[in-house]
């Protein structure tokens, strides 16, 4: 196994940019990684390994290579967002696997950076719930096994935690990139609107699905957002006291918090007064009504993505879901229920700068078959366990999962982070001084095959 693979991305677009390294080297080591172990985690649906590394030396022999910001660097991508060549499958048997013509924008945007696809990743059928597996396999937590990765971009996250990339592409229409990455011990941004492209789907989910990167250190959190975004994402030295709330309370109603979620918070608190910010309890003004207004959205752009499929050929925990979302879809469209929800908390962050959360309410569930069991199951355990992440898609405004802290098993523990609109820069620096009070364990203990 080659000594690049769980190195960072900056590590390795450093290196293949001063040529001590190339690109085909940096691969291998990766595809070498990914046969080891890939088996017990279930993060690829594909292993583009002959594709990737003819990709690799095309990226060696470019004109540009000592400029490229992902020189060389292995990514994967989640199996809703187009790569040429491959099919796009969005983790159902219901979708054509004919190759996709042309990559999706974000992809084309980290090819462009000199960036390799190693693969595609697992995702639960047409991404709509928060743990992943189908009929292309069981994504598991490569810090605990026995549990699932989360979802729906549980492939990508399990794939960088593992260390078989140091990169993934996913995204996130109801905390699909911040549930699998708290699970997973890594560190992700859900971005506003129009930062990164988005296009995934029929419609982003009326809006509130947006892409963004998964990395295991906020640099590398930066180094893929600003290719993602065509921006450059820099830490602010200047930048003064931020004021801080501190919540601990679910945003649904009857939903309880496990012990190490809130101890994640306060040890993230503790850590950020200490540095110099204001930090408080304050619990936002979430409505008794944002649990039906979450359903109705989730089931709604379920419901819009499922048109024109064979319904034979779904799931029946998606056939259902989408079933119900059809009774939301004309009322979802409107988009009153999100105006009220944003006026409800504006006055919030007119008080506060970041607001301080758990990002899970209680650790994942059991991996497992989850697409053969009912649909009002799947239902109650994604409820129960990630009910922190739906409020932010649904008023559009960013927000992070930063690790912080450790369950009882040794799998990481997180906390979320989130601000008014166009504020990724801030969150970014606040993740980066967690990172820094806080340190984390970069990739997971994965041990050898039986």
């Amino acid at each position: 196994m080659s000594s690049w693979a769980g190195r960072s991305a900056a590590e390795i677009t450093a290196a293949v940019r001063e040529k001590r390294v190339t690109p085909r080297e940096v691969v291998a080591g990766h595809l070498a990684r990914i046969d080891r172990f890939d088996g017990r985690i279930g993060a690829f649906r594909k292993v583009r390994a002959r594709a990737a590394l003819a990709e690799a030396d095309e990226v060696a022999a470019r004109a540009d290579l000592a400029g490229l910001p992902l020189a060389g660097v292995p990514v994967a991508v989640k199996d809703n967002l187009p790569v040429r060549g491959e099919s796009c499958r969005n983790g159902s048997a219901a979708t054509s696997d004919a190759p996709a013509a042309e990559d999706h924008v974000t992809v084309a945007r980290l090819r462009a950076a000199g960036a390799v696809v190693v693969g595609v990743t697992n995702v639960p059928e047409l991404c709509v719930f928060a743990t992943t597996e189908g009929p292309y396999g069981i994504a598991r937590n490569p810090w605990d096994l026995s549990r699932t990765a989360g979802g729906s971009s549980g492939g990508s996250a399990a794939a960088v935690a593992a260390g078989l990339v140091p990169l993934a592409l996913g995204n996130d229409g109801m905390g699909s990139l911040r549930i699998p990455a708290a699970n997973c011990g890594l560190v992700t941004l859900k971005p506003g609107p129009e930062v990164v492209p988005a296009g995934i789907g029929h419609g982003d989910w009326f809006g509130m699905a947006e892409n963004g990167p998964l990395a295991t250190t906020v640099e590398d959190l930066r180094l893929m957002l600003g290719v993602l975004a065509g921006a450059e994402f820099v830490r602010r030295e200047e930048r003064g006291p931020l004021r801080i709330a501190v919540a601990l309370r679910s945003p649904l109603a009857g939903v309880p918090v496990s012990r190490p979620y809130t101890n994640a918070v306060r040890q993230a608190a503790g850590a950020l007064a200490r540095s110099g910010h204001r930090v408080r309890r304050a619990e936002p003004p979430y409505p008794l009504s944002l649990g039906v207004t979450a359903l109705g959205h989730w089931t709604a752009g379920t419901a819009v993505d499922a048109e024109g499929m064979d319904p034979a050929r779904l799931a029946r925990r998606t056939r259902v879901h989408a079933a119900v979302g059809r009774r939301f879809t004309r009322t979802v469209r409107g988009g009153a229920a999100r105006d009220r929800l944003r006026a409800r908390l504006t006055p919030f962050f007119t008080e506060h700068d970041v607001l301080l959360t758990p990002a899970l309410a209680r650790r994942s569930p059991h991996a497992g078959p989850w697409h053969e069991r009912g649909w009002l199951r799947n239902l109650l355990t994604d409820s129960a366990y990630s009910p922190f992440t739906p409020p932010w898609n649904l008023t559009g405004w960013p927000a992070m999962s930063v690790p912080v802290g450790a369950l009882p098993s040794g799998a990481p523990c997180a906390v979320q982070l989130v601000g008014r609109p166009g504020t990724e820069s801030v969150l970014l620096d606040v993740a980066e001084e967690l990172e820094e009070l806080t340190p984390w364990r970069r990739t997971a203990p994965v041990t050898e095959p039986r």
